[in-house]
């Protein structure tokens, strides 16, 4: 599961001009599915997600997470997130999960990640338009694999 995170001012998604979701500040988070991805690695994502330590503190160093500053997360669902982009100039989009794993993937994301701040989100599948300010700028990849041994990790 890979999730493209961004530190925002504010965040909002429209479906059919109408809007779907909106946050002030908090995470931007694009999140992609992979076949292999399974319930514990999305909530293991949500979780890092939310802890990590990005917002500044007192001293301008990046020391705050989400919960200590009050902020909130979108969610959007982004399989082109697994593009490969590597052959010719069309990208093929076939290590995304197929939409019936995904979809119910990114629900365990955003129920977990809704345990630990806030979440607005757009609608899976939907053709929506995402516009942000982006704190910093501030993005950060993130990459969850269950390893060899069963544990899972950030890669």
């Amino acid at each position: 599961m890979r999730a493209l995170i961004q530190r925002v001012r504010q965040a909002a998604v429209t479906i059919d001009g109408e809007t779907a979701g909106e946050i002030g500040v908090g995470l931007l988070i694009l999140l992609g599915v992979a076949p292999e991805d399974d319930a514990e690695i999305a909530a293991y994502l949500a979780d890092r997600c939310a802890g990590l330590r990005i917002f500044e503190d007192e001293s301008g160093r990046m020391n705050r997470s989400l919960a200590d500053v009050g902020g909130a997360m979108l969610v959007v669902s982004q399989f082109t997130l697994f593009a490969d982009a590597t052959q010719g100039r069309r990208p093929y989009f076939g290590n995304a999960a197929p939409p019936e794993l995904a979809e119910e993937l990114y629900e365990v994301f955003k129920r977990e990640a809704g345990k630990l701040a806030p979440v607005a989100c757009g609608r899976f599948g939907a053709d929506m338009q995402v516009t942000l300010c982006n704190d910093g700028p501030v993005t950060i990849p993130l990459e969850a694999r269950r390893r060899s041994d069963g544990k899972i990790a950030l890669v």
